[in-house]
């Protein structure tokens, strides 16, 4: 029997750009993706192209693939940081932002024009959130500076996570056993955490924001009153969350499968699901898709796969090739995802929802 044929060789493309990937997103409409460079570059990659592969739905119903026809066009290096990038967003008014360990902090358009936006000097930028309302926030040490306001704040250690909340409402800070929600409607909130949070995410409705710990444990906080869940038990770090969209489940990578809790809403005593590959591979990254009950998954193997929390039968994006996926994102329509490699391999998938009619 043959192998199955990764979707990536059926609906996608790939580049090898000689250098570790830290980070990937897609800018505002959908139209483009960058990914963030350990040598300082930033490369922006267009989402379609004229030949490129196409799914339909046949007259007798059945999905009608094309494969690509013509090669994609050459993604867009834009070297900007005398140094690494560290951090990647998209900016609300087009194109994306750029953080380095030269202080620096860009904005690239994406035909490749750049503009200085901020400095801090003697300093890294490690983290950038922005939000669809223009909000646009940026960390470096212990201190969080906004693009509209010259007045940073002061945390107690370095901030160590940064995200909005989906409504660009509140501005979550990361730092040693805490948790701060900054707003500019209401007092800052603290909210303790056992432990130094490494990644944040808010769920769908902003009714939970959920940190993954470095001891290997998950702290979540219920917004409207504040009540704290705790989940331990992980072998390693979980380091990549994900909400599906309707918000009852959240994956978390920290093991070898995809671990997924409820949060319709979280009870004591709850299990998890558990899907994906059963392999010994470390999970990586996940990136739940943003209108259907799918999941990707990128492992240490290099392997990416897509996932039902339901199904026990994953669908493989793509072959295992020894250097682990460093990046995940979907665009926001769901229409294609885009991975990283830690080796310096960048690559597209078209999964358009008609694939996927049946879930």
């Amino acid at each position: 029997m043959n192998a199955p044929l990764p979707l990536l060789d059926l609906l996608g493309a790939r580049w090898n750009i000689d250098a570790p990937v830290v980070a990937a997103c897609w800018d505002f409409t959908g139209g483009h993706v960058a990914f963030a460079v350990g040598d300082g570059r930033v490369i922006v990659v267009r989402s379609d192209w004229p030949g490129g592969p196409a799914v339909a739905s046949g007259r007798d119903g059945r999905i009608v693939v094309t494969p690509l026809r013509m090669p994609p066009p050459t993604p867009r290096a834009v070297a900007v940081h005398d140094g690494a990038c560290l951090s990647l967003a998209a900016d609300p008014d087009g194109g994306f932002l750029s953080g380095g360990d030269d202080g620096m902090l860009w904005h690239i358009a994406v035909d490749g024009a750049t503009a200085l936006r901020a400095q801090q000097f003697n300093q890294w930028i490690d983290f950038i959130a922005t939000a669809p309302n223009g909000s646009r926030a940026y960390a470096s040490g212990r201190s969080v500076f906004w693009l509209e306001s010259i007045k940073p704040l002061q945390f107690p250690s370095s901030v160590t996570a940064l995200v909005y909340d989906r409504a660009s409402q509140r501005l979550a800070v990361a730092h040693q056993g805490a948790v701060t929600l900054v707003s500019d409607t209401a007092a800052a909130v603290t909210l303790v955490a056992p432990g130094l949070p490494r990644t944040l995410a808010f769920g769908p409705g902003d009714h939970y924001l959920v940190a993954g710990l470095q001891e290997n444990r998950l702290c979540g906080w219920r917004l409207s009153d504040f009540g704290t869940l705790e989940i331990g038990g992980y072998p390693g770090q979980p380091r990549s969350l994900s909400f599906l969209a309707d918000g009852h489940l959240l994956a978390t990578s920290g093991a070898t499968r995809i671990i997924c809790w409820p949060f319709a809403p979280p009870q004591a005593g709850d299990v998890p699901l558990e899907c994906g590959g059963a392999g010994k591979a470390p999970l990586q990254h996940v990136a739940c898709h943003p209108r259907l009950p799918l999941i990707a998954a990128g492992y240490h193997s290099g392997a990416a796969l897509l996932c039902r929390p339901d199904h026990e039968t994953p669908l493989l994006l793509k072959d295992a090739s020894g250097s682990p996926i460093s990046a995940l994102a979907w665009s926001p329509d769901g229409n294609h995802l885009a991975y990283a490699s830690a080796a310096g391999e960048i690559g597209l998938v078209h999964l358009p929802p008609i694939l996927f009619r049946p879930v």
